[in-house]
């Protein structure tokens, strides 16, 4: 079965771009991949779509990825358009991953392209609404505010108000848990955020770019206990993509720059109790990666997790094996997931401070993985980053992530 390589990556900035269209946003990623590599779109054979807000925001809800990539110059191949909620991006990597391993096609695209910032602003969170079951939604919370029973905040907090996403309560009930279990503490949660609003600081492509001490996260308009505004991620506009290719065309491109995809795989959860941790839905995702690899988290140097809030970072470092369960908070607090670290973790600032287009997300933590594998980081650079790891959840099911992409990636010649 043939190798798969990235040969090309492109990303916009990710942020508030309320006179771009998604058109815009998807050619801007799509020409830089495309430029990245020295291809043009009559050499792409195949391609992938990633949006999940046009439909809702502009009534685009069929055909958009056809429309943007046709005017582009795409013509007469198979395209595809995706929706995994916030792993849509990289469900379509795994897609295009997929056909060229199946001997399908030789140079496939996967795009990702979402808007996400409207003048109202509750028509952006009705997205959210949707990637929950809305004939479950009473059940689910629920079951979510049970997860977190017996971890009330402090006397003095500040309560939440105003309109926020739906997950931040979510991601709320699982800190608390995680507190619960583990011992967790709001610091914990602080100094993730601080972590990597210093990280974005080196990134010019992030939405934010502000250094955060941890007291300053702590003392932050709260959100929903135990987090505060810097521990969540924005809401944002942007676009990601990458050209995959098989060995059979290798020959084309600079081997020096083309890194391996190691293993792509999407999984869904199983019916668990919420303390079985060996099954939660990343860390079997993550053990079929490793399997498909060949290699574990001991060689990983490098990861870009989903931390839509800073307790998506503490939990998904868990699940990959980065840290064993019960310390994703300690290890940020020591420095262990820093830049300099022994594992640094979203040195792109994640999606806390870079954003998260949710339809762009997973590819825009896949480029920059192919950039750290490339030596090409610039400031934020892991040092002799060999072996690195993507992970992107989307949706909610019951008390856990609806889905889960995780995605290996060697660098050039490994």
């Amino acid at each position: 079965m043939t190798n798969v390589h990235v040969v090309g990556i492109g990303m916009t900035p990710f942020g508030r771009f309320l006179d771009t269209s998604v058109k815009q946003l998807t050619a801007m990623a799509v020409n830089e991949a495309l430029a990245d590599c020295d291809l043009v779109p009559g050499d792409v054979e195949a391609a992938w779509f990633s949006n999940t807000t046009q439909g809702v925001l502009e009534g685009q809800y069929l055909v958009p990825g056809e429309i943007a990539l046709r005017e582009m110059g795409f013509q007469g191949i198979p395209m595809a358009n995706v929706e995994n909620a916030c792993a849509s991006a990289s469900t379509a990597f795994n897609a295009a991953f997929t056909a060229i391993r199946a001997g399908q096609c030789d140079i496939a695209l996967a795009v990702g392209s979402d808007k996400m910032y409207h003048a109202d602003k509750a028509r952006s969170f009705e997205i959210f609404d949707g990637a929950i079951d809305v004939h479950d939604r009473e059940a689910t919370f629920a079951r979510l505010n049970q997860l977190g029973q017996g971890v009330e905040p402090p006397a003095d907090a500040n309560l939440p108000n105003g309109q926020r996403s739906p997950f931040m309560d979510v991601y709320a009930s699982w800190a608390k848990f995680h507190m619960k279990t583990f011992g967790t503490t709001q610091r914990h949660l602080a100094a993730v955020a601080s972590k990597n609003h210093q990280h974005s600081t080196l990134n010019p492509k992030s939405q934010y770019r502000d250094a955060v001490s941890i007291e300053e996260v702590l003392a932050a308009r709260p959100v929903s206990w135990p987090l505060t505004l810097p521990m969540c991620s924005p809401i944002s506009d942007g676009a990601a993509a990458a050209i995959l290719v098989s060995d059979a065309v290798l020959e084309r491109f600079t081997r020096s720059r083309a890194v391996r995809v190691a293993a792509s795989v999407l999984g869904t959860g199983i019916d668990r109790e919420p303390e079985d941790m060996e099954n939660h839905i990343t860390r079997r995702t993550a053990n079929r990666a490793y399997a498909q690899a060949g290699f574990g988290p001991e060689v990983i140097d490098v990861a870009e997790v989903h931390d839509a809030t800073a307790m998506g970072e503490i939990q998904q470092v868990e699940n990959l094996g980065l840290v064993p369960f019960g310390e994703g908070g300690r290890a940020a607090e020591r420095g262990d997931t820093a830049l300099g670290g022994r594992i640094p973790v979203n040195p792109s600032g994640g999606l806390e401070s870079k954003g998260h287009p949710i339809g762009a997300t997973g590819l825009g933590q896949l480029a920059e993985l192919v950039a750290q594998l490339r030596g090409e980081a610039g400031p934020r650079q892991v040092e002799g980053a060999r072996h690195a790891i993507a992970e992107n959840g989307g949706g909610v099911y019951r008390f856990e992530e609806a889905v889960c992409a995780v995605t290996v990636l060697a660098a050039p010649g490994d």
